[in-house]
């Protein structure tokens, strides 16, 4: 039997024949993200916390429009996500790009040229004439996917392009994180400020007062280098809660990529923390671990580790594609003619010999996966951390404003009973003024711990992982 009567038979054997090499991707059995004790309840005695689900946009939990409007504008001219955005459109091209592989392809060439042939070429002794050669050709070729190397390839750029999006999620839920915690912090150090100004109101008050007592011969100086010394130093106090005002109000504008006068009306002159009006709600781990976007992240990065080891298997087997060609070659005058036109079709088969290091890239992809596995596993063991951390460092830090509550009260009632003594005329206004001092220092220390506990919520929702799912989803539509 002749090859041309072989050859269909041999190409519809060898597409028979054809398949997917390499590993098919599944969820590891024993990634950490499978285990049980990790998707069970979060809470484990904790207080003010629910295991209710985690809203979307939980910054609304706090009922603050201007805390609002800051995320809102942040979301739109951050740089760290139009970054991201722009990492995610490359990644979503060369998923495209890898789709365009393979196929038909197709090419066409023209030329003419003066030419000189050489007459030995052609098995002739005589020199052969100077002519005008001209060529016109169209080839078109199909590449035969027979080992699925290029759908490996389109796998591992699909499962890039998700790791990206998730990326952008990462970015987003930071900027959200970091736009509420600037705003505390500016809100905090207006609120510090006003009570230390307060506090240094009264010292003044009494280092007046405890020199009047000195120049009337009921003090000494003593009292006075004292008084004066605690004023100086409240003083000196100013400044720090100027500059954490500054420095929240620099963040915001670096956030929202907006100068510092165009930033939305009341922000600098905020004093009121933002305050939850219900308990946090965490859900539970299976919740938490399918919703942060830095697990979603390594998930996507380990398929597309395992689809590149498909790649480098495909390496090992020969391309194959059917070609065709049709054009006119000979003197330009004749192009055109029986005699100058030739076409051809048939498989075309290219191998590289696995010579070359191909076994060494395909050791080397699979411990890539292995690698990616293991980072895997790490960002879901550390994502619980977070968590868990988050919630106990939020739980002592409610536990601190108790007690500092108490205190302040105490604090009151003791301001209010040696006010109602000094209008009795049973102890001198020094006195008074004393026990209103260390009212204000105690509402100092709370107004600290209330920040505390604010910067805590935050922490826990970005621990969380919310904040992504509606950005994402409308990138994705």
């Amino acid at each position: 039997m002749r090859l041309p009567q072989l050859l269909p038979g041999l190409l519809l054997t060898t597409l028979a024949a054809c398949t997917t090499v390499g590993p098919d991707y599944q969820l590891p059995e024993d990634a950490a993200v499978q285990r049980a004790d990790l998707q069970g309840p979060l809470l484990a005695g904790e207080r003010d916390l629910t295991s209710n689900p985690l809203p979307d946009n939980w910054w609304q939990l706090y009922h603050d429009p201007l805390l609002d409007q800051l995320i809102a504008q942040a979301l739109i001219a951050n740089s760290d996500l139009r970054l991201a955005q722009a990492n995610l459109a490359a990644a979503r091209a060369r998923v495209n790009e890898a789709q365009e592989q393979g196929g038909f392809e197709g090419s066409a060439d023209a030329g003419v040229q003066r030419l000189q042939e050489s007459g030995e070429a052609f098995l002739l002794p005589d020199k052969v004439p100077v002519a005008n050669i001209g060529v016109a050709e169209v080839k078109v070729s199909y590449q035969l996917d027979l080992w699925g190397t290029l759908a490996r390839g389109v796998e591992a750029a699909q499962a890039n392009a998700d790791a990206q999006q998730a990326a952008a999620d990462v970015a987003r839920i930071t900027v959200v994180a970091d736009v509420a915690q600037a705003y505390t912090q500016v809100c905090a150090a207006n609120e510090e400020r006003h009570i230390a100004e307060s506090s240094l109101a009264l010292q003044q008050q009494s280092h007046a007062l405890t020199q009047q007592l000195r120049d009337a011969g009921r003090g000494n100086d003593n009292e006075v280098t004292r008084a004066d010394a605690q004023t100086k130093y409240l003083s000196s106090q100013l400044p720090k809660f100027e500059a954490a005002r500054q420095s929240g109000l620099f963040r915001l504008s670096m956030l929202l990529a907006t100068p510092l006068d165009a930033l939305p009306a009341g922000v600098s002159d905020c004093s009121a923390l933002p305050q939850l009006s219900q308990l946090l709600p965490v859900g539970d781990g299976a919740a938490m671990l399918s919703r942060r976007p830095d697990i979603r992240q390594a998930e996507r990065q380990l398929a597309a580790a395992t689809a590149r080891i498909g790649v480098a298997t495909g390496q090992l087997y020969p391309d194959i594609s059917l070609g065709a060609t049709v054009g006119t070659i000979g003197l330009v005058e004749n192009l055109g003619t029986a005699s100058t036109n030739r076409w051809g079709f048939g498989p075309l088969i290219s191998w590289t010999f696995p010579t070359n290091g191909a076994r060494a890239r395909i050791a080397a992809a699979e411990a890539n996966t292995q690698g990616a596995l293991a980072q895997f596993d790490g960002v879901v063991l550390n994502a619980m951390r977070e968590t868990r951390t988050a919630m106990v460092e939020y739980t002592a830090a409610l536990d601190r404003r108790d007690a500092m509550q108490a205190s302040e009260q105490a604090a009151a009632l003791a301001a209010s009973q040696t006010q109602q003594l000094y209008r009795a005329g049973r102890v001198s206004f020094l006195d008074e003024l004393q026990a209103t001092r260390n009212l204000t220092d105690m509402r100092a220390e709370l107004a600290a711990v209330n920040t505390e506990v604010t910067l805590r919520q935050i922490q826990l929702f970005l621990a969380l992982g919310g904040g992504w799912q509606t950005a994402s989803a409308a990138a994705q539509n």
